[in-house]
Order: C-alpha cells, then sequence, then structure tokens
C-alpha cells in the first residue's frame, strides 16, 4: 500500500496534507519551545528549518513510511497544528498516529480530539487497520491523558527507547486502539464531539 495524499474534514477542523506552500504559517505558529517539549525535536527557529522538515517528510512519505498533515481551524481557516500517520505497516494492518503538535491558541480545545478521530476513522474504515497505536514521553502527563480519553488502551512502558532533544534518552509510553473496539470508542468520541464546543 502507497499512502494516499487525503484531506479529511470534520466539524471544527480540517486535515490537509503538509506542503512547502504551508511553511510561512508554520513558522509564524511553531516557534514556541513549550509547545515542542516532548517531541524528538524542538521548535522551529526560521524559514529554512521549516523547509527542510516538511522536505523530511515528503522523503518519508515518498518511502510510504508517514503521510503529514497540517491542521485548519476551519472558522478562522487558520494552521493551528500538524499530526501524522507513522511507522504504517500495510502487512500487519497497523499504523501510528502521532508526531502531533498544537499552537497555544488550539491547546485544551477540541482540536486534538477531532483530529484523532478523523485519523482513527480514515485508519479503521478507509484503510482496513487492525490496530492503532499512540505513544508518547513518559514525562507528558498531559499527553497520556489526552490519549485515554480517547478511549486507547495503555499497554506498557518501553524503557529508555528513543533519544529526543538534548540527547535525553526518553522512556516512551505506549497504548493502542484495536479493530474490535472501534465502534465503541467512535460512539464516545462523536459524544464528546457533539456536545463540546471549539
Amino acid at each position: 500500500m502507497s499512502p494516499n495524499i487525503i484531506a479529511l474534514e470534520g466539524q471544527y477542523i480540517r486535515l490537509e496534507p503538509l506542503t512547502l506552500a504551508h511553511a510561512h504559517a508554520l513558522l509564524s505558529i511553531g516557534q514556541k519551545h513549550e509547545d515542542w517539549l516532548y517531541l524528538p525535536r524542538s521548535c522551529f527557529t526560521d524559514l529554512n528549518d521549516v523547509h527542510s522538515w516538511i522536505q523530511s517528510a515528503h522523503r518519508l512519505l515518498a518511502q510510504g513510511e508517514q503521510i503529514p498533515f497540517i491542521i485548519i481551524n476551519r472558522f478562522s481557516n487558520q494552521i493551528v497544528g500538524s499530526t501524522r500517520y507513522l511507522d504504517i505497516r500495510p502487512r500487519d494492518h497497523v499504523i501510528e498516529i502521532g508526531y502531533t503538535w498544537l499552537a497555544s491558541i488550539a491547546q485544551r480545545t477540541m482540536v486534538n480530539t477531532e483530529a484523532k478521530f478523523l485519523l482513527l476513522q480514515y485508519a479503521f474504515e478507509q484503510m482496513q487497520m487492525r490496530r492503532v497505536e499512540l505513544k508518547t514521553d513518559l514525562r507528558n502527563l498531559r499527553s497520556q491523558k489526552a490519549i485515554e480519553r480517547l478511549g486507547a488502551i495503555r499497554e506498557g512502558i518501553l524503557r529508555k527507547h528513543k533519544c529526543v532533544q538534548n540527547d535525553f534518552q526518553r522512556d516512551t509510553v505506549y497504548f493502542s486502539i484495536i479493530d474490535d473496539e472501534w465502534a465503541q470508542v467512535k460512539a464516545k468520541l462523536l459524544e464528546r464531539l457533539a456536545i463540546k464546543p471549539f
């Protein structure tokens, strides 16, 4: 399976394929270190840095390893962050959702919930995945709680799993949702999205 370039639209947000045309907007919202604190790299430093980041994402897309998106607020039409499909393993029917970062204005809103919902729905219902993985830094308690609220099952911790910013060897917490659970998870997410304001 080669990754398809897709766009996904919800009530609050739209996910569009990441392109170089988004570089200026990404730079304008992606320079706060705290927004990238637990990601493998730190915030953007300049436009060349953004271009390099996008080009790296495109190389991984071409290799069939990732599908990167920007997140757009449908009401303001502003870019508010980015997210990806990662570790695409068609033979195993497994995919990961991650590398998500949000501008401050989109944090603690329904943006992350709906982005995850759209990606989960497409993975299970269109890509026919049987397992979706989500993982986060053990230090990132907020992310762990957000993943648990999606309905994902915490599976365990990989110790000293990955080297991230400042050569820190992080422990990684693994979560997953499997196809047998999707109907129940979907119903709960739809309920949350219906009653919560942006």
